[in-house]
């Protein structure tokens, strides 16, 4: 799990242009527990620490805790049991239009697409629910 928050807090703070210096600074973190979080060298770090780098890096708290294994995963990915036969075929024939994914003009790695492809089922999975409360 280590291994994981560092390479994804490594991610997140190159995405930024980010050197560990500013980010130590920007959250009032050592220079070397930010190093040593990165490689992989230090546990996971503690949920305050989290709450100062993910201010500091302007990403959400909670995305932060849960990358670092705090919280359990916050959508089931399972078909709901409410779902009809054709929620799923709405649900399959969204996720099998399989363009190109892009975030400013560079393809994304096959890791970032999962993580778009996990919220999507979230928000999907829970668009579909309040429309049938709607009805």
């Amino acid at each position: 799990m280590e291994n994981r928050f560092g390479s994804y807090l490594r991610q997140v703070r190159e995405r930024k242009g980010w050197s560990i210096n500013r980010l130590a600074g920007a959250a009032g973190v050592s220079t070397s527990q930010i190093s040593r979080i990165e490689h992989g060298l230090r546990g996971v770090p503690k949920p305050q620490t989290i709450a100062k780098i993910a201010q500091a890096l302007g990403v959400p708290y909670e995305e932060m805790m849960n990358e670092a294994g705090y919280l359990p995963d916050a959508h089931d990915h399972s078909v709901p049991d409410w779902a009809s036969s054709r929620d799923k075929r709405d649900f399959k024939k969204m996720l099998e239009e399989d363009g190109e994914l892009m975030f400013d003009g560079i393809p994304l790695d096959k890791e970032d697409k999962q993580r778009i492809k996990d919220v999507l089922t979230g928000l999907f999975w829970e668009a579909k629910q309040m429309n049938k409360r709607r009805s």
